[in-house]
């Protein structure tokens, strides 16, 4: 048998880009010449703890779905990994972590198809997917829609530098294509088209494949990585191992960053910009209404791009909007104009929330 490798992962994508595991924006949106935004409901959220900021997975114990899987506890591998460790987004959709193999115990390799998926935390986010993936969980039949679903962060929003136009897609941790999930709410979050279709999609079409090829299982765990109380996750944690073969024909660790390349997002909200363009907002309506409501024009603020805003104490440096400046101390913050190269060179390391 042959041995899938992840660096072939890409080779996949585009042969697959119609079966896509996160689900595409709404198709029944006006198509219009401007950016369409609304804000998610999403309910205030307390104000974080001041520095360090932390990272939280959630990792709550799972609710069963179709199968009955009594002997697994699925958690999410915080304890090993390390979203510090992981370089900032650099022009690749996602980088190995643990030299690409996953933190799977040996109690968690199960031979039996099963997924399970974790209740929403406090605030209605999303928590660890996990499933041992076979031919009898893939889908018999087309989708179903998915838009009633409303992940944590959600806008609807448009872009012209962003493929299909839409910036979000209600993203499956486990693909369709493998457990036929639909409108499951513990399987949806907020992500960017480019999560979706160069993030996350390789993966997925490598383990269909293998499976659909094979008849063999795949252990494969996704795990949202949201850093504090934000509502966007920042990326996802993707792990997968053939199961009957010991990882022969399937074995990778990949952290898949939450981004869109010319696009400057809010994680704490989902909100966004076009850096230095001036955009128009339109709040979305229900589907039931017409999409010719009245829009409002939003004049964004154009970053300054030399005024950085630093933490002295964690030695990072932010863009003035970034939400991790008021959470600073007042003692810690320091305002800073220059390049970005003076910061680098004073030893100061960019915020990855802002990527300023």
């Amino acid at each position: 048998m042959r041995k899938l490798k992840l660096w072939l992962a890409g080779l996949v994508l585009a042969a697959s880009i119609v079966v896509s595991a996160c689900g595409n924006a709404e198709t029944t949106e006006t198509e219009t010449t401007v950016v369409e935004s609304t804000q998610a409901q999403t309910e205030e959220t307390s104000t974080e703890a001041p520095e360090p900021e932390t990272v939280e997975m959630t990792a709550e114990s799972p609710e069963v779905s179709k199968e009955t899987h009594e002997s697994s506890v699925v958690t999410a591998p915080a304890a090993e990994f390390d979203l510090s460790s992981v370089p900032a987004y650099s022009g690749q959709a996602y980088v190995p972590v643990n030299n690409n193999v996953p933190f799977f115990t040996d109690t968690e390799i199960e031979t039996e198809s099963f997924e399970t998926y974790s209740p929403l935390d406090g605030l209605g986010r999303c928590g660890v997917a996990y499933a041992s993936v076979g031919q009898d969980l893939m889908p018999t039949q087309d989708r179903g829609s998915i838009g009633q679903v409303k992940p944590t962060g959600w806008h609807t929003v448009k872009y012209d530098n962003v493929d299909g136009k839409y910036l979000y897609n209600r993203c499956h941790l486990i693909g369709y294509q493998l457990t036929a999930e639909n409108a499951n709410e513990e399987n949806l979050i907020t992500g960017t088209r480019y999560l979706n279709i160069e993030g996350m999609l390789p993966f997925e079409n490598l383990v269909a494949d293998y499976v659909k090829e094979t008849g063999n299982h795949v252990m494969y765990r996704v795990t949202p990585v949201f850093e504090g109380k934000n509502l966007v996750a920042s990326g996802v944690l993707m792990e997968g191992k053939s199961v009957e073969d010991n990882g022969e024909g399937v074995l990778f660790c990949a952290y898949a960053y939450n981004v869109q390349p010319g696009i400057f997002i809010d994680y704490a909200t989902g909100d966004s910009t076009a850096a230095g363009t001036e955009q128009s907002v339109a709040a979305e309506q229900p589907q039931t209404e017409a999409a010719t409501q009245p829009e409002t024009t939003v004049q964004e603020e154009t970053p300054k791009g030399e005024t950085y805003i630093l933490n002295t104490s964690t030695k990072k440096f932010h863009r003035p909007s970034c939400s991790s400046v008021g959470q600073m101390k007042e003692s810690n913050k320091e305002e800073f104009t220059g390049s970005k190269d003076d910061m680098i060179a004073r030893g100061y390391d960019p915020c990855k929330r802002c990527n300023p």
